[in-house]
């Protein structure tokens, strides 16, 4: 497949940023669209250098879209950068206007570990208009819906982001869900984690509350823990579940 070193101004960021972006050689276009969403200490390269994502998606027909946030946890900060809009919208416009990629719903997916497994989910169910399916890896899916992270070495800057009565906000992936549930227009959810890792009583949380709410979703536990041995090999059923949402047929071999 091709790889393109994506570049372009953000009007929403005010500045220059990147992706990485993989096209398929397979299939007819216009394709689907996959946005795969990095971790809290990394960056748009990360994917493509610790695990081999290329190697599965070589034989299926969709565009993997590697975006870069810093820190900014897929979500527009209340003192600083509209992360969430730049990938949410400004990002997928670029995307379909540029590269052949489908500009509808049922063809936009994402995925992503830890911070961007928060990610994933913030912004599928921000915008269920724009994503049919979202997988989360490790997921840190209680941030925004506790106080916890207001203290600690990176108080400051998750206070930035946060904001103040952030419990309930845009930025709570359990009111998000609860708003998205009334409204209809689920998208497909999916989330595993590690029963070593950090996060695992976030993701047992989370499920309990889609739960109690009745939204359909899968869940997994596996062994493993907060490390890229995990996400290498989870990423694989994470992209069979993102291929059956998108329509995708795997043709054999």
């Amino acid at each position: 497949m091709a790889f393109l070193d994506y570049r372009y101004f953000s009007k929403t960021l005010q500045k220059q940023t990147a992706a990485f972006v993989l096209l398929p050689e397979v299939g007819t276009p216009p394709y689907p669209t996959l946005y795969l969403l990095h971790g809290y200490s990394d960056d748009h390269t990360i994917w493509l250098r610790r695990t081999s994502i290329e190697r599965y998606v070589t034989d299926l027909p969709l565009i993997v879209v590697m975006p870069d946030t810093g820190h900014g946890f897929y979500t527009d900060a209340a003192e600083g950068y509209a992360h969430g809009t730049d990938i949410g919208t400004e990002l997928i416009e670029r995307i379909e206007r540029t590269l052949p990629a489908k500009p509808e719903r049922s063809a936009r997916a994402l995925a992503g570990l830890s911070m961007g497994g928060y990610g994933a989910f913030a912004l599928a169910l921000r915008h269920p208009e724009k994503f049919c399916a979202a997988h989360s890896l490790s997921g840190a899916l209680t941030w925004g819906h506790t106080e916890d992270y207001k203290s600690g070495p990176y108080s400051d800057q998750m206070r930035r982001i946060l904001g103040k009565n952030h419990v309930g906000s845009e930025k709570d992936l359990f009111s998000l869900a609860e708003k998205v549930q009334k409204a209809g227009n689920l998208p497909a959810l999916r989330f595993d984690c590690g029963v070593d890792d950090f996060l695992i009583e976030q993701n047992r949380d989370f499920k309990a509350h889609l739960d109690a709410l009745k939204i359909p979703h899968e869940y997994a536990e596996f062994p493993g823990a907060h490390n890229w041995d995990y996400w290498d090999l989870h990423i694989q059923e994470g992209l069979i579940f993102i291929s059956k949402a998108l329509g995708i047929v795997v043709q054999p071999q």
